[in-house]
């Protein structure tokens, strides 16, 4: 599991960060790879990387501003050209779907492969085996969500060595075991798989949130995850004017970490305003409330441990 960062400034691209977008890559987990936002130029920012569109399986998009949407029309369209074949599911708040329509409407793009529009509302927006995404209502000038990502527990790895110590060759009882089940040797013994399975390992919890003044919701989405997204507009300081535009400064990102108790705090969205020396100042105003504090940059990865 990993994040992918495509674009991480605010408002309007600038010559150091695109507009927003984050890759969740999914490769080993599922095969597949998550966008959240999907800003201006996202597709050009994706052919700096290995990401293969026709592997993207879900966008989730936080709000409508433009900033966070300008890229849509044109990645649905490219994934035709690219191999996409199966299903696309795009979620956001109200008004998503009537978007996509008239763009790619009035522009008479043909897709094709299925596309599924969702518009969400707090709660469960997805679940399966694997994940369950929830989503949560932030404040922001317009109707703005975060996400927060859940990796449902890996069942625990067979003991392989444990068993052969006590002479249990690899065979198709293996898998039997793996599953916990009790299956019965050749030489006449029984072997409960239930004895020789790890503890199951717990999943990872991923919160992106969309624009946003500091609210409760955010503390709630971010709860214990491991990895915490956030918004860093403004710098220290800049408190009433963040406020006035419906946005955070880094400081306030990182009482939010802390509050929610992440483990780590990952800043985004970067005004650009912030150049050089002044980016350094912002990540500090935040590392000082919450020290494992990281900035993103255009096309940084993240392994998620």
């Amino acid at each position: 599991m990993e994040l992918l960062f495509l674009g991480t400034g605010a408002g309007v691209p600038a010559k150091q960060r695109n507009v927003s977008s984050i890759a969740l890559q999914l490769l080993q987990e599922r095969s597949a790879i998550w966008l959240f936002d999907c800003g201006e130029a996202t597709q050009h920012q994706i052919l700096h990387t290995s990401i293969r569109p026709r592997r993207i399986e879900k966008i989730f998009i936080t709000h409508l501003h433009g900033d966070h949407i300008y890229g849509l029309p044109g990645l649905l369209g490219s994934r035709s050209f690219q191999g996409g074949e199966n299903l696309l599911t795009v979620y956001g708040p109200p008004g998503i779907k009537q978007f996509i329509d008239v763009t790619l409407s009035v522009s008479q793009t043909h897709l094709q492969y299925p596309l599924e529009v969702v518009e969400v509302q707090e709660g469960i927006v997805f679940e399966d085996d694997t994940f369950q995404v929830t989503c949560g209502l932030l404040e922001h000038g317009i109707p703005s969500y975060g996400y927060r990502i859940i990796e449902k527990d890996l069942p625990g790895a067979l003991q392989v060595e444990r068993l052969k110590e006590n002479g249990i060759k690899p065979g198709p009882h293996y898998k039997l075991l793996k599953e916990g089940q009790t299956v019965q040797l050749n030489d006449g013994r029984i072997i409960n798989g239930k004895e020789f399975i790890d503890e199951p390992k717990k999943g990872k919890v991923i919160t992106i949130l969309g624009d946003t003044r500091v609210c409760p919701n955010s503390i709630r989405l971010a709860n214990e995850a491991d990895i915490l997204v956030h918004e860093a507009t403004f710098a220290k300081g800049d408190e009433q004017l963040a406020y006035n535009y419906y946005h955070s400064t880094a400081k306030q990102a990182a009482e939010i970490a802390k509050e929610a108790n992440v483990k780590k705090l990952i800043l985004t969205h970067i005004s650009a305003r912030y150049q050089g020396e002044f980016v350094n100042e912002l990540v500090k105003g935040a590392a000082s409330t919450f020290p494992n504090t990281d900035l993103a940059s255009d096309l940084r990865l993240f392994h998620i441990k």
